[in-house]
């Protein structure tokens, strides 16, 4: 017999489904509305006793003025009626002094007077030192924050990113993100890096707000709901409040891609059971890239270079021994995935750790930063290093110690601090691992377009010499310096010049990717990618037959965007690239052109 309660969960009707997200959807939009507008009541409640003592001393002073008889200008007995009171009081308390009107006080009036400016006095200096403490309040500041955040946020017209998570991971992909025109949204537990957000150089304002993304009101604020947020970015740096974020995302907003980092494989199986978030595990992603490095070194050099995204330099290409012994120090998250990696390829790894049976007894039980412990392990005869503590200083030394035992060893080390580049940069090091990076790399990879995530994905498989080709020809176009990587979708909204040559058969790409002021000079860009449905053909040839509804992934100069864009929108530039007749663009000449059709004898 079954589980029952997977039973009823299986026969749940969508509609049910349905009610119960858009019940959690009001529930999650009440609870972030209400941390929103708790300015209001809190600045009531701080407020309450300060404004009832000047609402008092007024009043009273406001009576007593109305009570206490005066004279008019002729000598006879005179009182002052409550609009001329309050005029009086407001001149009066706010310190304005127009003087004894309408009529000169009476010594009795003038010693109310004297009474009600001292009490004034005394209730001003209360609510304005109640004032000052309210603004000084860690609440009120949080809260004022916090309604100044949602309003930004609900003003957005254009699509963003939530990130939720600002180290150095969010500050990476928040300026890749910018870079390309996207706009992005911050959620961090620190008030300081959401402080120093000003700071940035970011070309749009960046909504901010220092506070616990595992609170699901939070996420609310800071546009969970909001129509146009187009994904979830989880990049904290606890596994756990990642997987809250995964969680109150997949179940209000099934609809929104979500991206989460994890550091082990099984908080990473944790989040994919809810829905299907993208997991990026910076060690698995690191491993992976050793794998390919050791397969394909063409191929991790390209990888590597388009997922830095444009402006990004051309990487070195590696070459890590195939053969031969590796050491690794450390066996923590790091070291389990690539000794792991390692030995699926077949390769003898030699794992340091100071905790007795780390790795069976295969592993030598040491400190890095013992004497002598490189010789125990025999560094002369291996042919790989690898400093995988969570410590760089450690990390730095024992690279260090490994290069002047044997110069000639492929060298492969962690970096956990970000203030730390400069050293590891200085030591040369053939494969570093920046977890910060990796993951901002992936997710930019995933973010900035699908299909570039695609050709990442089934790249590996084309083969390296391939890869080494595609790599001299991005050179030969782009230099050493990746300039842009841009998608097109032939449609009809996107490319309303093509649909008739698309329909007809005879479309090439080759044609396509002509200058529309000299055909005879093709653009400067290389199309990575055709996805024409579920199929993607990489780098396809200039005799490509392309299809309404294909999207073409292009890396290139940001002038070959310019004018590919020409070719898809104006018929004249088009049909100019794919046979070579000029055609007027303007109504004049096309009806001049018309006329010339009909009567030949014109032309002469």
């Amino acid at each position: 017999m079954g589980n029952p309660l997977l039973t009823f969960w299986s026969r749940r009707r969508p509609d049910d489904d349905q009610r119960r997200i858009r019940r959690a959807r009001a529930l999650a939009a009440t609870s972030s509305s209400a941390k929103a507008s708790a300015t209001i009541f809190l600045i009531l409640r701080r407020m309450r006793a300060p404004l009832i003592v000047l609402i008092v001393i007024f009043s009273v002073s406001v009576l007593g003025l109305t009570l206490i008889p005066g004279v008019d200008a002729e000598g006879r007995p005179w009182r002052m009626g409550f609009f001329d009171a309050i005029y009086v009081m407001s001149y009066t308390a706010t310190t304005i002094g127009f003087g004894e009107i309408p009529y000169p006080f009476t010594y009795n009036q003038r010693m109310w007077l004297t009474v009600s400016i001292y009490l004034t006095v005394i209730g001003w200096a209360y609510a304005i030192g109640s004032l000052l403490s309210l603004i000084q309040d860690r609440a009120f500041r949080q809260a004022l924050a916090l309604q100044r955040f949602s309003r930004k946020v609900a003003r957005l017209a254009e699509p963003f990113v939530l990130i939720a998570g600002y180290g150095r991971a969010g500050e990476l992909l928040g300026h890749s993100m910018d870079a390309l025109g996207r706009r992005v949204v911050v959620l961090d537990r620190a008030a300081e890096r959401i402080e120093g957000l000003e700071l940035e150089s970011y070309r749009a304002d960046v909504p901010g707000l220092a506070a616990d993304a595992r609170d699901p009101a939070h996420l609310g604020v800071a546009g969970l709901d909001h129509p146009m947020c187009e994904a979830v970015v989880a990049l904290t740096d606890d596994d756990e409040a990642n997987l809250a974020v995964v969680m109150t995302a997949t179940l209000l907003r099934p609809d929104v891609p979500v991206i989460a980092r994890a550091t082990t494989r099984a908080m990473g199986e944790r989040m994919r059971s809810f829905g299907s978030p993208s997991v990026v595990n910076p060690f698995d992603v690191f491993g992976d890239h050793v794998r390919l490095a050791l397969r394909a070194p063409a191929s991790y050099q390209l990888l590597t270079w388009l997922e830095n995204g444009p402006g990004g330099p051309l990487p070195p290409r590696g070459s890590p021994p195939r053969t031969g012994r590796w050491v690794v120090f450390g066996y923590g998250r790091l070291g389990r995935e690539l000794t792991r990696d390692l030995r699926d390829e077949g390769i003898q790894v030699t794992v340091v750790d100071p905790q007795p049976g780390a790795d069976g007894e295969d592993g030598v039980v040491a400190d890095g930063s013992e004497p002598g412990v490189l010789d125990r392990v025999g560094i002369g005869s291996a042919v790989g290093f690898v400093a995988g503590t969570d410590n760089d200083t450690t990390n730095l030394s024992l690279v260090a110690a490994a290069r002047r035992a044997a110069p000639e060893l492929f060298v492969a080390a962690r970096q956990n601090r970000p203030a730390n580049a400069p050293l590891f940069q200085a030591m040369e090091i053939d494969a570093l691992l920046v977890p910060t990076e990796v993951v901002a790399h992936q997710v930019y990879a995933q973010l900035s377009t699908p299909l570039l995530w695609r050709f990442i994905r089934d790249m590996p498989g084309r083969g390296d010499a391939w890869a080494a080709e595609l790599v001299e020809r991005l050179t030969g176009l782009c230099g050493e310096q990746l300039q842009a990587l841009w998608k097109v979708r032939l449609s009809a909204e996107e490319a309303p010049s093509l649909p008739a040559w698309l329909r007809s058969g005879e479309a090439r790409l080759g044609d396509l990717l002509r200058n529309p002021e000299d055909r005879d000079e093709p653009l400067h860009a290389v199309v990575l990618l055709v996805l024409r449905g579920d199929e993607a053909t990489l780098d396809p040839g200039p005799d490509f037959a392309l299809r309404e509804g294909d999207e073409l992934l292009l890396a290139g100069w940001p002038a070959a965007r310019r004018a590919l864009a020409i070719t898809l929108q104006v018929d004249s530039a088009r049909e100019y690239v794919v046979s070579g007749q000029r055609v007027p663009s303007g109504w004049v000449w096309r009806r001049v052109e018309e006329q010339l059709r009909r009567d030949p004898a014109r032309r002469g």
